[in-house]
């Protein structure tokens, strides 16, 4: 795979590419707080006052105040029973896996799962059965293989960031044993998903009695790491067996404070996610119109599968002419054909979404798959 070129990000929905001012609907930012004046000056304030780095595990000398502080936060917000910070989102799942490693008789997972939660499925010491896509009749039929007895644990994104589609988690538990877990790594569904932005728990309107749920900051809050939210039991677990988490060097504070400013804004600008609601039903809805099979899903995403590679390259050439710069995908770890993926968020204006939909428009989209 080619590294792509770089490219300087300008404001919060535009970047310059060769030369070229371009809109923006890359990247998962989805309230573009990354930017937002008061996360920023919240991470200035503290590096000023804390410096960047405790440079020691928190399980020695590095656990400061605000990591407890965040901690809190986080659990009010998700109304979860307990919240643990890690490193990175990629990183939750890998924690929870190593803590959690021989204590279940199988693992099942959605094939098309992040990469973090295939990682973290080959450290829980135990066979792995895939199962299809959000099939919640092929997850029964993987249950039964297991026997009587098994003591299974499922593997799923919330929300999937390819397509933007959510994982039917009532099902899910409908058709377990009562005792199987559920490991979702929410970390596009985290602070978008839900009538508050708790997630896809909240969308699917399921509790967390059976639920880890794996969040990073990265995304929907604009800054930086992951949290794990669990019981107590399994956050004292992580703290007694993962070598992981304990031997690691947690956040940078001023990381910790920008979380803190980014939750507050989540908490309570409702503007915020009214305004990504509507630009996302905005592109969405007029596709529809256009492409009545275009499939629905939940997230603020539209993807567009192209039918060979010169459609690919047409659909790139029109759009750079337009002013937008080509959100085309291709991952070296998933063998799946490359892909536009459209990220809408709170802050693109009305113009840039009309010009994406008539660049779209005047492009055709006959023999391509359109999800969003």
């Amino acid at each position: 795979m080619i590294e792509p070129e770089p490219l300087q990000q300008l404001n919060r929905t535009y970047v310059r590419f060769r030369g070229r001012k371009l809109s923006y609907f890359s990247g998962c930012d989805y309230f573009r707080l990354a930017s937002h004046p008061k996360v920023v000056a919240a991470l200035a304030h503290a590096a000023h006052r804390y410096g960047l780095n405790v440079a020691a595990s928190r399980m020695t000398s590095g656990n400061h105040r605000l990591y407890g502080k965040l901690e809190a936060k986080l659990t009010l917000f998700f109304e979860a029973t307990t919240a643990l910070l890690v490193g990175s989102g990629y990183m939750t799942n890998l924690v929870v896996a190593q803590t959690l490693a021989g204590h279940f008789s199988h693992a099942l997972i959605d094939e098309r799962a992040h990469p973090s939660l295939q990682d973290a499925a080959r450290l829980l010491d135990c066979p792995v059965l895939p199962y299809k896509h959000q099939r919640a009749e092929d997850i029964a039929s993987c249950a039964f293989r297991c026997g009587p007895g098994a003591r299974l644990i499922l593997l799923t994104d919330g929300l999937f960031a390819h397509d933007g589609s959510a994982a039917p988690l009532a099902q899910y538990l409908e058709v377990l044993p009562p005792d199987a877990v559920l490991l979702v790594d929410d970390a596009h569904g985290a602070g978008v998903l839900g009538s508050t932005g708790k997630g896809s728990l909240e969308h699917e309107r399921v509790g967390r009695e059976r639920v880890i749920q794996t969040i990073t900051l990265s995304k929907a809050f604009g800054t930086y790491g992951g949290a794990i939210l669990s019981s107590k039991s399994v956050r004292q677990r992580i703290l007694d067996r993962s070598a992981l988490f304990a031997s690691s060097t947690p956040l940078p504070l001023p990381l910790v404070e920008a979380s803190l400013a980014s939750l507050v804004l989540l908490s309570t600008d409702r503007g915020l996610r009214a305004r990504l609601n509507r630009n996302s039903e905005l592109v969405k809805s007029r596709l529809r119109a256009t492409y009545p099979a275009m499939r629905a899903t939940p997230g603020p995403i539209v993807r567009l599968v192209p039918p060979d590679k010169k459609e690919a390259l047409r659909l790139h050439r029109k759009l750079i002419r337009a002013g937008i710069f080509p959100p085309y995908l291709s991952y070296p770890s998933r063998a799946s054909t490359p892909y536009f993926r459209f990220a809408f968020s709170s802050e693109h204006t009305e113009s840039q979404l009309n010009k994406l939909l008539q660049t779209l428009t005047k492009a055709g989209l006959a023999g391509w798959e359109v999800i969003g």
